[in-house]
């Protein structure tokens, strides 16, 4: 019988240009990882995923993309990420220091700040983060312009 329980979402950053960007660099296979500050799920009161857990991938029109299977976590210091990290981010980072530039503006945006509820967040060297690879187990819907599968 068929789990009849809805997905948890997987959200890569906010709706609009860059996540319709992850998203499709995840369709086309480039982005097998991501980064996300600790923060954020102590902040929405949430657990770390398991190792195996399936979650709906979701598009800036809410809909469910894909299904990704969460193939490692680990948190650590942000000053700790590494280069195969960011090239597994699939985001086009040659370099550590413009990935974590990139990453930097995100976080310490207006959208970041508001949802941690911390107007004045910001990260340095000693911030957990949670990396996490995962895989595409299944496709939900077609995305225009991507590859098929």
């Amino acid at each position: 019988m068929p789990n009849s329980e809805p997905l948890k979402p997987f959200l890569l950053a906010f709706p609009g240009p860059l996540r319709d960007r992850l998203v499709r660099a995840v369709l086309d296979g480039v982005k097998v990882s991501t980064t996300g500050l600790l923060a954020e799920y102590e902040a929405e009161k949430e657990e770390l995923p398991p190792v195996g857990e399936r979650s709906a991938l979701i598009d800036s029109d809410g809909r469910e993309i894909a299904v990704l299977e969460v193939t490692e976590v680990r948190v650590l210091r942000l000053g700790d990420i590494d280069l195969p990290h960011v090239i597994d981010e699939g985001e086009g980072h040659a370099s550590v220091a413009e990935w974590r530039a990139d990453h930097e503006r995100f976080w310490h945006g207006a959208e970041m700040r508001e949802a941690l509820g911390d107007p004045g967040f910001a990260v340095d060297d000693d911030t957990m983060v949670v990396a996490e690879r995962f895989r595409v187990v299944e496709l939900s819907a077609p995305v225009a312009g991507t590859a098929e599968r």
